[in-house]
């Protein structure tokens, strides 16, 4: 089967990295895949020989959303006709294409799937959910019109479905991870920042991500210097927190990770990774942490909760996260044997259900299910 992606390849967030597991899996799979995304220049691309890509003209683009320039449509369409593929998947990158791919998809009869990241948090206690909702309450009547949509969580079909996608079009299928990458192992990053016990912050330093409300909390606890907090990461807010929390207080700005073995073995020495998020889908750095063993804590934002849920890590509720870490840190620093134990429960429950292949498995059956294979042929003997 040949499926064209179209995806994201920058700049580096959730997205990103799940349109690289996802097709290098598939490709892994022997299937064919061709991948479009939008760039200015032919430099940011795979030169991968068995997955040609095509660079979508765009005018604007962030970790957030994009703005195509008026020959998307046309330069898209025109790959689709030199491709023709069996199948479009469409792991949208919030731009106005998006509204326009199930008219292009279905001129060419090529089946649409979409996948829908958006964030969100489904008891909207705040304001940065309730302008997630507009994005779910916008892109509703488009998605109707997709063969399939893939989200992460029963959360996110209900919340779809209650505005107007149909019940049979949405599929969850949660995000998965490459446990055999992500996975409990040797590390000196800890002993490179001179830390006893780690805490990791790995994620967008923006507001819905709520860093701020972690910081306070770290600070306020007033714990010894043996304890370290390293964020990893960069964004619209990193410059300014950087003036009040620093080193001072046992925080370590690391910036942005490009190397995925470096992030590895940065999870790989944490003793718990803290998410503090106003909304999430299903993070990806939260699954990769506990793939690696270690004790989480996060928000019952999106579908975070469901991962963690049962014991699996601490879940905290959106509002008053300072509170709640103030009295955490303290706890999560002094008892090492159940933040073990959290660790291990954390990497059984990702075994249990958030593997890239099982992930994959279910894609592959959503894929039959709209490009049905031909029927085996049986010859006859005379």
């Amino acid at each position: 089967m040949h499926v064209a992606w179209l995806g994201k390849k920058s700049p580096f967030c959730g997205n990103v990295t799940y349109g690289r597991e996802v097709t290098n899996a598939l490709l892994e799979r022997h299937y064919r895949v061709s991948f479009l995304h939008f760039a200015q220049t032919e430099t940011d691309v795979r030169n991968w020989p068995d997955c040609p890509e095509v660079t979508l003209p765009y005018l604007y683009k962030s970790q957030v959303y994009t703005i195509p320039s008026l020959r998307s449509s046309r330069v898209f369409t025109e790959a689709l006709h030199q491709f023709q593929p069996d199948l479009v998947h469409a792991s949208l990158t919030l731009s106005t294409l998006d509204f326009r791919l199930p008219e292009i998809c279905a001129a060419l009869g090529v089946p649409l799937v979409a996948t829908f990241h958006p964030p969100f948090d489904s008891k909207f206690r705040n304001l940065k959910s309730s302008t997630q909702f507009l994005t779910y309450q916008l892109y509703a009547p488009f998605l109707a019109h997709y063969d399939r949509v893939i989200v992460f969580s029963e959360l996110q079909k209900d919340l779809l479905v209650r505005l107007g996608v149909p019940t049979t079009k949405v599929a969850v299928i949660p995000n998965g991870v490459d446990v055999q990458r992500y996975s409990p192992g040797a590390s000196d990053f800890k002993q490179q920042v001179r830390a006893e016990r780690l805490f990791v912050y790995l994620g967008r330093i923006a507001t819905e991500k709520n860093v701020e409300a972690m910081l306070k909390a770290w600070k306020a606890a007033n714990l010894s210097v043996k304890n370290k907090l390293v964020i990893v990461g960069d964004g619209p807010l990193a410059g300014a927190l950087q003036s009040f929390y620093g080193a001072a207080d046992g925080i370590i700005w690391h910036g942005f990770e490009g190397d995925e073995q470096q992030r590895i073995r940065i999870l790989r020495a944490a003793d718990v990774f803290v998410l503090p998020s106003l909304v999430e889908g299903l993070s990806l750095s939260l699954l990769e942490a506990m793939a690696c063993g270690v004790a989480c804590v996060a928000t019952d934002a999106g579908a975070d909760a469901e991962a963690i849920a049962g014991g699996a890590g601490i879940e905290l509720d959106t509002q008053a996260v300072t509170r709640q870490l103030r009295l955490l840190f303290p706890l999560l620093s002094e008892h090492r044997e159940w933040t073990a134990l959290l660790g291990k429960k954390a990497r059984q429950r990702v075994l249990e259900r958030y593997t890239l292949s099982r992930n994959i498995t279910q894609l592959e059956q959503l894929y039959a299910e709209l490009v049905p294979l031909p029927p085996v042929r049986l010859s006859h003997r005379a």
